[in-house]
């Protein structure tokens, strides 16, 4: 991939730093070669790509379809005022959501493949992301554990999970005043039931079984309720501990390209007066890997 290229692990079970790959100008020959850093790492950390909107949708384009072509993470408005931070305003409200662990549209169809992360704006201090290993926590699990949840399931909303923090969501269908062009646009809130997901899933390309959880993941039928949640969070607080977490402060110009089908992430708190400006393109996953069962 060229003599200056750096891949340096992180101090994690995943992850690597990689520097010296200009990422819009990559032959098809490196791309290979950096689809397979890609799939051993699942999460790739570019400092100073500095991409252009145009540029980041075309790399991650390389990865398959796009089921979101470049959507902003920010608080700032399209006028550039910062957002109220009030109940009333949902893009604050999913923000604040994305704090909690997750995989990205496991509450869609159809779960996504992975996602193109970059900063554009970034506060004085906190705002970064945190990922964390679902195949090193799979593997780390108690063999009892691990024979517990074999073949159970969980259902997957994202109107569950922010319930959860109080935000009441609006679907597309009940909202009948017209939205803002900066507001949230309801994607998520649909009226389709909830898709069932295994709490283990085997990486389609890889092999490697992982967790399948986070803070969409509710209902695992043949559990009650109250069970089913405290399994749920026995998982989650096991799963993301060390060395299986990363958390990457951000410098903008930054750019990471993660595997959805294996590891988790959540942003983290800042001073939301402070503005801080992300850009995601979340690609789309294969039906035939990727697909959550009916209801």
């Amino acid at each position: 991939m060229g003599s200056d290229l750096c891949v340096q692990p992180l101090d994690a079970s995943f992850g690597a730093r990689v520097s010296g790959l200009p990422l819009a100008e990559l032959s098809e020959e490196a791309f290979e070669d950096l689809y397979r850093l890609w799939l051993e790492h699942a999460l790739l950390v570019f400092p100073g790509q500095h991409l252009s909107p145009e540029a980041q949708v075309r790399f991650a384009r390389r990865f398959g379809e796009l089921e979101l072509e470049l959507a902003p993470l920010s608080n700032l408005r399209g006028d550039g005022s910062v957002r109220d931070d009030v109940p009333e305003d949902e893009m604050m409200q999913i923000l604040k959501g994305n704090m909690g662990w997750h995989a990205d549209s496991t509450y869609m169809p159809v779960q996504a493949k992975g996602a193109v992360f970059s900063a554009h704006r970034t506060p004085s201090a906190g705002g970064g992301t945190a990922w964390a290993d679902m195949r090193a926590a799979y593997a780390a699990l108690d063999p009892d554990l691990r024979e517990r949840i074999q073949g159970l399931a969980a259902h997957h909303s994202l109107i569950h999970s922010q319930a959860k923090i109080g935000h009441s969501a609006q679907r597309p269908a009940e909202d009948k005043a017209p939205r803002a062009a900066d507001d949230y646009t309801g994607y998520g809130f649909h009226e389709e039931p909830p898709p069932l997901r295994s709490l283990v899933k085997v990486h389609p390309e890889t092999g490697v079984p992982a967790l399948l959880i986070g803070r969409h993941a509710y209902g695992i039928p043949g559990l009650a309720a109250s069970e089913s949640e405290a399994l749920l969070d026995e998982l989650i607080t096991f799963a993301c501990q060390a060395p299986r977490i990363y958390e990457h402060t951000w410098v903008p110009g930054d750019a990471v390209v993660w595997d959805n089908r294996c590891l988790l992430h959540r942003g983290r708190p800042w001073d939301m007066a402070e503005p801080r400006v992300m850009y995601h393109s979340r690609i789309a996953g294969d039906p035939a890997s990727e697909s959550g069962a009916a209801h």
